[in-house]
């Protein structure tokens, strides 16, 4: 990747939520490595801080922010930070998700429903209420939300959070009409079955578990975080400038 997109962003700035692990962080190198300077933000201080140490060791220069992103003021706090430190908002990478507990629909809180919905689709909302205005002002920008294969099709055990990332995608479609015509691309990507924490949470950390999670897959493997990475570069670079309201799927044929 490295090679292909070197100086792909230089002078530009990416915003990526989620940065202290997983494909945040593969994410967020891979900018640096094309030339990005990152503003990187998580409630993780101290994973986002191996994040922003290991993006500076690729040459890059970040900025590691602690917020929440179901908290709007927080949000917005982090995104002045990055404009005055940084300069600009040119890429806007929301990412943050949590996976839920598995079980039938009838056995859910109310409390874990609102969790779930806040964490997964209401801090996409916050973000681009919040990103668009500076990016209006540039007249120009990019904003990819993570959803997930489970925005695309039923899963056993997870209503809520399938609920959620199915509605990433109707609002990343939506958001992208509003905006087309102004000069800023908003798509969604939506991975399948990824080597990160979240992964080996869902699959109760055994080697079974990851064995099931692995025949879901048709490739027969698990993605890598670097893989969901190129896809998030490929949409925020002009090589992608007539892609719209998308919804890319990079899941190893998941949801074929």
């Amino acid at each position: 990747m490295t090679r292909n997109t070197a100086g792909a962003f230089d002078g530009k700035v990416a915003f990526v939520t989620g940065a202290a692990n997983g494909i945040g962080r593969a994410t967020a190198l891979a900018f640096a490595q094309s030339g990005a300077s990152l503003a990187l933000v998580d409630i993780d201080e101290a994973e986002n801080a191996v994040t922003a140490e290991l993006v500076r060791e690729a040459g890059g220069q970040a900025l590691a922010i602690h917020a929440d992103v179901v908290v709007e003021a927080e949000i917005k706090a982090a995104l002045d930070e990055t404009v005055r430190r940084l300069g600009s908002l040119d890429i806007a990478f929301n990412n943050v998700g949590r996976d839920q507990e598995t079980k039938p629909l009838a056995e859910a809180t109310e409390d874990e429903w609102r969790y779930i919905l806040d964490v997964n689709l209401t801090s996409m909302f916050l973000c681009m209420r919040n990103e668009l205005p500076i990016m209006l002002e540039a007249g120009s920008g990019v904003i990819v939300n993570t959803s997930s294969g489970a925005g695309l099709v039923g899963t056993k055990g997870s209503a809520m959070y399938a609920t959620a990332k199915h509605a990433v995608i109707g609002l990343t479609r939506s958001a992208a009409l509003d905006y087309a015509d102004q000069g800023i691309r908003i798509n969604a990507l939506v991975p399948g079955i990824i080597e990160t924490g979240m992964m080996l949470r869902v699959s109760g950390g055994t080697a079974h578990g990851r064995a099931e999670m692995i025949a879901q897959e048709p490739i027969g493997r698990l993605g890598r975080p670097e893989e969901i990475a190129s896809a998030v570069l490929w949409l925020a670079s002009e090589g992608a400038s007539f892609v719209v309201g998308s919804s890319l799927v990079v899941d190893g044929g998941f949801t074929a």
